[in-house]
């Protein structure tokens, strides 16, 4: 067979029935296509906004890539917005393509993100709470607290509970647990549920 070189650090995954990658934790994300990314908007030109997905060059999104949009109805995004939204091209000498939109050109969760709040997690951080089964700082989070989220592969991460307090508190407890057990995990979500409650 053809040997594999790992041109990384990390570990190496493997999933049926061919897929190989090295798993690492780094900020910079390299763009991978299907791959689900939370971005900012940075530029609008003509029809198309430019995005921050944390690569090394910025991502097009096109006003027409989203459910339902067509030249008179599409939307109007400000700098500053947040989309969450999947690659659809990725190429080493080329601008990365996002769609608000799967394969079959529904929604199916992505689109504008409005309020809440963004923060970073490393990509390995992101990986993780977006594995099978629930992360344990989700499923903790998930059994005391009532909020939305969406992970990026990228490592950025945006919460929204429609409570400050509380949306700070998920974004704090998933910042916390990067080098937590399961367990400790849990500990440290049920201690800073007690102290809202008490508070």
């Amino acid at each position: 067979g053809a040997d594999i070189v790992a041109t990384q650090a990390g570990t190496f995954r493997h999933s049926k029935p061919n897929k190989h990658w090295v798993e690492s934790s780094q900020k910079r994300y390299m763009p991978v296509a299907e791959d689900s990314v939370v971005g900012i908007v940075t530029q609008r030109f003509g029809e198309n906004f430019q995005v921050d997905i944390l690569a090394a060059r910025p991502a097009t999104l096109s006003g027409l890539a989203f459910e339902g949009a067509t030249r008179r109805n599409r939307p109007q995004l400000q700098v500053g917005a947040l989309v969450y939204a999947r690659v659809i091209s990725a190429h080493r000498d080329v601008d990365p393509e996002i769609a608000c939109v799967d394969a079959n050109d529904k929604a199916s969760g992505y689109g504008p993100l409005t309020g809440g709040f963004n923060f970073e997690v490393t990509t390995g951080m992101a990986r993780a709470l977006l594995a099978h089964p629930t992360s344990p700082v989700l499923a903790a989070l998930g059994k005391h607290l009532a909020y939305e989220i969406a992970i990026g592969q990228n490592g950025r991460v945006w919460v929204d509970s429609g409570d400050v307090q509380t949306t700070i508190l998920v974004s704090n407890a998933i910042t916390n647990a990067r080098f937590l057990s399961g367990k400790q995990a849990e500990a440290m979500v049920e201690k800073l549920v007690q102290r809202i409650l008490k508070g």
